[in-house]
């Protein structure tokens, strides 16, 4: 008799597959939202105000762009997670813990589809 290697079932991957496709599509929303946000802050319309002002604007301009790019960059992190986790669901390894092996509870995935570690393996590493 061969082990079969604990995983879960069509039916749970087909709702964890749903609930991941959902969570790309808002954050490729939100991603496009933050990028726009950064395109519009070029200009703010501060060319006939005092200089004073302006300068001040402009130091404002570049902390948020930073501040934009570095959310952006989380967000793209983020879907890329997500298409890994869905490209496990096509597989069947979905929801196995990396480092243990075993299955990662069903409440952590609803909450962090894109997990790969169980919490006991995730304190492990504390």
């Amino acid at each position: 008799m061969v082990d079969e290697i604990a995983r879960y079932s069509d039916a749970d991957l087909a709702e964890f597959k749903e609930l991941i496709q959902k969570k790309i599509v808002k954050a490729q929303e939100d991603l496009d939202l933050i990028k726009s946000a950064y395109m519009n802050d070029l200009n703010n319309g501060t060319d006939d105000t005092s200089p004073t002002f302006k300068a001040f604007e402009e130091g404002s301009e570049t902390m948020s762009k930073e501040a934009n790019s570095q959310l952006a960059i989380r967000q793209e992190k983020f879907i890329r997670d997500l298409k890994n986790a869905l490209f496990r669901v096509e597989n069947k390894t979905y929801g196995v813990c990396k480092v243990t092996g075993k299955l990662i509870s069903k409440e952590r995935l609803l909450i962090v589809p894109h997990a790969t570690m169980s919490i006991e393996a995730k304190n492990m590493q504390r």
